[in-house]
C-alpha cells in the first residue's frame, strides 16, 4: 500500500493550529459482526457511563477541541455534531451503538475510548496519491453515509482528487468501508494536539485490527501527518 501524501490547507492550519493527525493503513478482512469485539465495546460503554453524563462528556479534550475547531472553521458543532460526540452521547442516553461491520465497529470503539473523530475509508476507492484537509465550501457536493446530501460549508473536510471523502460529522458514501474492503486507511483527528493520546488511539486500532480483522503486524503502518 502506498502512503498517501496528506497535507493541511493554509486556511485549515490557520483555523486549527494545534491539530494533530495520524493515519493507520492496514490490509484487512472485514466481517459483519464479531462477538468478542462487542464484549470489548460493552466494557468501554460501562466505563463511559460511569465517568460521564451527556453534559460533562463535552468537556473531554478530544470532543471539546473538535467543537472548537468546528467553530473556528465556521460550523455550529451543536447542529452538525462531530462523530466522536455523537457516539458518546448516544451511549450516555442509554442507547446501543449500531452494529455496522467489524472494522467500522472497532473504529467506533477507539473513538469512544479516546474521544477522537476517526474517519475510516476504503483505501482502494481514494482517487490519487494525495489528500488535503481543508474547509468545506458553499454548495460543495457531499453525500454523507446514511445522511444524504450534507452541507459541509465551514466544516473540516478531507478531499482526494475527486472531492470530499470525510468530515468529522460523516464520511462520504463514495469511499465508505464495506464487507468487500480489503485495504483500510483511517484518519485520527486530534484537534486537541495531544500527540500521546493520538498515538495511544492509533495503537489501540492496531491491536484491534490484529485481533478482529485478520491484519498482521506487517500489514499495518501508522504515520503522523500533522504533529
Amino acid at each position: 500500500m502506498r502512503i498517501l501524501d496528506i497535507q493541511l490547507s493554509d486556511e485549515f492550519k490557520a483555523a486549527c493550529p494545534d491539530f494533530c493527525g495520524c493515519a493507520v493503513y492496514a490490509a484487512i478482512k472485514n466481517t459483519e459482526y464479531n462477538e468478542a469485539l462487542w464484549g470489548e465495546i460493552a466494557e468501554v460503554t460501562e466505563w463511559l457511563r460511569r465517568e460521564f453524563t451527556t453534559d460533562t462528556v463535552k468537556q473531554r479534550s478530544g470532543i471539546l477541541a473538535t467543537r472548537s475547531g468546528y467553530k473556528a472553521c465556521g460550523k455550529d458543532p451543536s447542529r452538525y455534531r462531530p462523530s466522536n460526540e455523537q457516539l458518546c452521547r448516544r451511549l450516555l442516553q442509554g442507547k446501543d451503538l449500531y452494529a455496522v461491520s467489524t472494522v467500522v465497529d472497532l473504529l467506533n470503539l477507539a473513538s469512544i475510548k479516546y474521544a477522537y473523530s476517526i474517519g475510516g475509508f476504503d483505501y482502494d476507492k481514494i482517487e490519487g496519491d494525495s489528500v488535503v484537509l481543508g474547509i468545506g465550501r458553499e454548495g460543495e457536493p457531499y453525500e454523507g453515509i446514511g445522511r444524504g446530501v450534507l452541507n459541509i460549508e465551514g466544516m473540516p473536510v478531507y478531499r482526494d482528487n475527486i472531492g470530499g471523502i470525510g468530515t468529522p460529522t460523516s464520511d462520504n458514501e463514495r469511499t465508505k468501508l464495506s464487507l468487500d474492503t480489503t485495504h483500510l486507511v483511517c484518519f485520527i483527528n486530534g484537534y486537541d494536539g495531544n500527540h500521546e493520546n493520538v498515538e495511544a488511539c492509533a495503537n489501540l486500532i492496531h491491536d484491534l485490527l490484529v485481533k478482529y480483522a485478520d491484519s498482521t503486524e506487517s500489514d499495518i503502518k501508522t504515520i503522523f501527518y500533522a504533529e
